[in-house]
């Protein structure tokens, strides 16, 4: 706004104050101008140029009309700019109880889910992991397997379906490479090093055998 008349500046300030207070605020559920003076703010009634017969104040009334026009442009204009940003990184994503969603965390802050040689270089995304409940209308409980040392709930916005828009596709299991018995809590448990489809050998992980035949149930290990 201040940029067409850099030196005007000061002009603007009560127009753009009478804005702020007579504009509803989410966080108190009103106008700053009602919590204080306890009614609606005035209805503003648009100057009608010669309304005054003073021609000083015919001239200042009719100014101060061009620039709140001209101050409600630039707010709007403003607005929609920081919706559109906004709305770049948004997507509608639902989930129903069942579905297969791959996880985004970061590798290597995250070692429970999945171990990788190279941390730096990992895929973001891990999984495919059950739905098992909805959480509110943004999240989602997952299940995860029993050795996931982290919160088992999730924003939506780190989730995504095995196959979206981005042409993702749901990795599957190729064979069984290996075996080993390792120890989890007071038990031992079978885990096996999985060679995924449509990925490279050395892109073979350790999986919890019973975790694995849970989330393909028609791969026969």
């Amino acid at each position: 706004m201040t940029g067409e008349k850099p030196t005007a500046w000061a002009s603007w300030l009560s127009l753009a104050e009478w804005w702020y207070n007579t504009t509803y605020h989410s966080a108190i559920q009103t106008t700053p101008y009602e919590a204080l003076y306890g009614q609606d703010p005035p209805l503003h009634l648009p100057y009608l140029a010669g309304a005054s017969p003073v021609a000083s104040v015919d001239r200042t009334l009719q100014h101060r009309e061009v620039l709140r026009q001209v101050l409600k442009f630039h707010l709007t204009r403003a607005q929609d700019r920081m919706k559109q940003m906004a709305d770049k990184h948004r997507s509608e994503r639902e989930f129903q109880v069942g579905d297969l969603v791959y996880l985004k965390l970061q590798p290597y802050r995250q070692h429970s889910l999945r171990k990788f040689k190279n941390q730096k270089l990992s895929p973001r995304y891990f999984g495919p992991f059950p739905v098992e409940a909805r959480v509110g209308p943004v999240a989602y409980k997952l299940s995860l397997p029993p050795t996931a040392r982290i919160h088992s709930t999730f924003h939506v916005s780190q989730l995504k379906k095995p196959v979206g828009s981005d042409g993702a596709l749901l990795k599957t299991p190729i064979r069984i490479l290996d075996r080993r018995m390792v120890k989890q809590g007071n038990h031992a448990a079978v885990e096996v090093l999985v060679e995924w489809g449509d990925t490279f050998l050395e892109d073979a992980t350790w999986e919890n055998l019973h975790d694995l035949q849970q989330r393909f149930p028609a791969f026969d290990p």
